[in-house]
């Protein structure tokens, strides 16, 4: 009986280790992994650079002909990645971030984490901003496993992510790992004007804790646009060498803030006024009508117990108020300045005095971010339907991003004359630029074919998409005769009423702001199945806002409804997308009030 036992127990002794090594086999190969190196790709993949090519080092922020040419500190600053970032897609479940340095890890007054490390940000389907915490290990390799994150978005199977590279280290290389079986797409260059800001120790991110904590990156996800952070830590001092490379990038804005590094002696207030002066001048005359925005030095923390250094920040803010008033009484256009008062920092906000730490980092981003809106004319409220969003609800179907580059550049070369703007409706209707899906070609070609009309519907936009999409340009360089608008349906179920009326009364005032001189045709929100009888007294309120802003108000809504006032199902696909026949009613009655002038 004991030998029995013993020799069964042996058996399953080895049963058990047969089972633990077949499946520490298949963990292996579950856990199997697949790099991406950012260098090989055949994209331009590195955002925030203001060059594509010309580099001496792929993750350098001057190109290569700058280091003859700017101070050999700037120069070695500028291999620093402060402001680089990476994005991608993919469904991973565990992402793995592999990359090497060259420098120290960390300085007495800033982590690891903040010079060297990296940080990693995803944006959902709604266009929200996330944050993924990772395990980091610093040594001669640097590695950041961010485990067990969530790879899809409800509906949407994968997940777009931003990674900000080290502020004050330079990259030798750098890999991101995804499971073999995940997908993964590198996501290349956005191709906007970026917002470029010329600055100091601070711009450059001093002292984040992390690469997403400094200004820059906090501003560019508060603004959704791209940031080119020429921060040169101690040596941002206007020089025109330096100016001369910052006027090659093509911005949307011009940020110089480089007061802290001015203070000193050397630095005499002639001097000061000259090259405040001389960097306005350069800029306006290589990007005329480019606006620029000038910073004061934000104060240090400790000024009231040290008089000097209040003194020394309050002499060049009076002669950055100076110069900056003489200018705009000399007749200078688009120059902007902000004060050390709405930047407000306090003694809470710096970690030696000098540098903010992330609190400060907030105060410098909150600041910047009121007063580039009110440079670019982009107002904000306080419900989600009035603040400016993207969005990939519909990614199965189209991408979202490249839909709005699609529309920039159709409206660029085809100057069109009647634009619609909406969701799905509008989107699947027919019409340029072509999409995937188009349910009513035979209509959009009978009453719009003949005439140079561009479709800016997007499928699940909602107005605050539509309202992103106005802010980043779908609206300028071109004079349309007829807006035509129909959006708001797929704010009905994210939205109460008066929160879907008050984005709707911002888009139309973001709308008229760009076109004055269109035509703005606002339609009635159609009705769809179950919501008949919401719809409807929406729209009465709807009429309203329109004729008080003195535009064309117009509600197709009784073509689609029986008369039982609800929806007749033979017009519609689904009860809420027009049909063949549905399209047909809607076009007429569009077509009947809108008309081109000869």
């Amino acid at each position: 009986m004991g030998y029995k036992f013993q020799k069964m127990k042996k058996y399953f002794l080895i049963l058990i280790l047969t089972m633990m090594f077949c499946g520490f086999c298949a963990a292996q190969n579950t856990n199997a992994f697949k790099s991406w190196n950012p260098i090989k790709d055949t994209l331009n993949v590195i955002q925030g650079r203001g060059w594509s090519e010309g580099f001496k080092s792929a993750y350098d922020r001057l190109p290569a002909s700058a280091e003859k040419k700017v101070r050999k500190a700037v120069w070695n600053l500028s291999e620093n990645s402060a402001g680089l970032n990476l994005r991608f897609r993919t469904n991973a479940t565990n992402i793995v971030v592999k990359f090497a340095v060259k420098a120290a890890l960390q300085m007495p007054h800033m982590p690891a984490t903040g010079v060297s490390g990296v940080d990693l940000y995803a944006k959902d389907k709604d266009g929200k901003w996330l944050w993924c915490a990772g395990k980091f290990a610093f040594g001669d390799t640097i590695s950041y496993r961010f485990n067990h994150i969530s790879g899809t978005d409800q509906q949407v199977k994968d997940r777009e992510y931003t990674l900000y590279l080290p502020l004050y280290n330079s990259l030798n290389w750098i890999e991101i790992e995804v499971p073999e079986e995940s997908n993964f797409k590198a996501l290349p260059v956005y191709p906007e004007k970026p917002i470029v800001v010329y600055g100091t120790s601070i711009a450059q991110g001093a002292c984040a804790s992390r690469p997403g904590m400094a200004w820059t990156s906090i501003l560019g996800r508060k603004l959704d646009r791209s940031m080119v952070n020429l921060g040169f830590s101690g040596n941002g001092m206007l020089e025109p060498e330096v100016l001369d490379y910052i006027t090659q990038i093509d911005a949307r804005l011009y940020v110089l803030d480089c007061l802290p590094n001015m203070t000193g002696p050397a630095m005499k207030d002639d001097t000061i006024r000259k090259r405040i002066a001389n960097a306005v001048t350069m800029i306006q005359l290589k990007r005329p009508g480019a606006p620029i925005l000038l910073t004061e030095h934000d104060g240090y923390s400790d000024g009231e117990m040290q008089p000097m250094r209040k003194t020394a920040y309050e002499r060049v803010n009076a002669l950055m108020d100076f110069t900056v008033d003489s200018l705009k009484k000399a007749g200078v256009k688009n120059i902007y300045l902000l004060s050390k008062e709405e930047i407000g920092q306090d003694i809470e906000s710096m970690v030696d005095g000098v540098h903010p730490n992330d609190l400060g980092m907030m105060n410098y981003a909150k600041a910047y971010e009121k007063k580039i809106k009110e440079i670019f004319n982009e107002d904000e409220g306080n419900y989600s339907s009035m603040i400016p969003r993207t969005q990939r609800r519909d990614a199965a179907t189209y991408d979202w991003e490249t839909r709005h580059q699609e529309v920039l550049k159709y409206a660029a070369a085809q100057q069109p004359e009647i634009v619609f703007m909406g969701n799905s409706i509008t989107h699947f209707w027919g019409g340029l630029p072509q999409a995937a899906v188009a349910n009513g070609t035979k209509s959009w070609s009978k009453y719009f074919g003949q005439r140079k009309v561009l479709n800016m519907g997007f499928g699940w936009d909602r107005i605050e998409n539509v309202l992103w999409r106005v802010y980043h340009g779908e609206l300028d360089g071109f004079s349309p005769q007829h807006i035509v608008l129909m959006i708001g349906t797929n704010n009905l179920e994210s939205n109460t009423d008066e929160q879907l009326l008050g984005g709707l009364d911002f888009l139309l005032k973001a709308i008229r702001s760009r076109q004055r001189e269109s035509g703005v045709l606002c339609m009635g929100i159609l009705p769809r199945r179950g919501m008949e009888l919401r719809i409807s007294n929406l729209n009465k309120k709807i009429a309203l806002i329109v004729k008080k802003k003195g535009m064309q108000y117009a509600d197709a809504g009784t073509l689609f409804l029986n008369s039982n006032q609800k929806i007749e199902e033979s017009l519609f696909s689904d009860g809420l997308h027009p049909n063949e026949n549905g399209y047909e009613r809607l076009g007429k009655f569009i077509n009947s009030r809108i008309s081109l002038k000869k």
